[in-house]
């Protein structure tokens, strides 16, 4: 039919997803002591990793084609 919206949704949140888990990994810890050095750009790429991922494959899931049944 078309392009599911899933699918770019999940590219873009796959994309900021490893961006921001990246930096949390990369970055200064001493950012974070404002937030009792609990590391939030890792803890939330690591969500919108997972969210995109979902997305994605349901969105991918979803545009493969069914079988016919009965064609012989």
């Amino acid at each position: 039919m078309g392009l599911d919206i899933r699918l770019p949704i999940g590219l873009m949140f796959l994309i900021l997803g490893l961006i921001l888990s990246s930096y949390g990994l990369i970055g200064d810890p001493s950012v974070y002591q404002r937030s009792l050095g609990i590391n939030i750009n890792l803890w939330w790429g690591l969500v919108m990793l997972i969210f995109g991922l979902v997305m994605f494959l349901l969105g991918k899931r979803a545009s493969r084609k069914p079988e016919r049944e009965g064609s012989d």
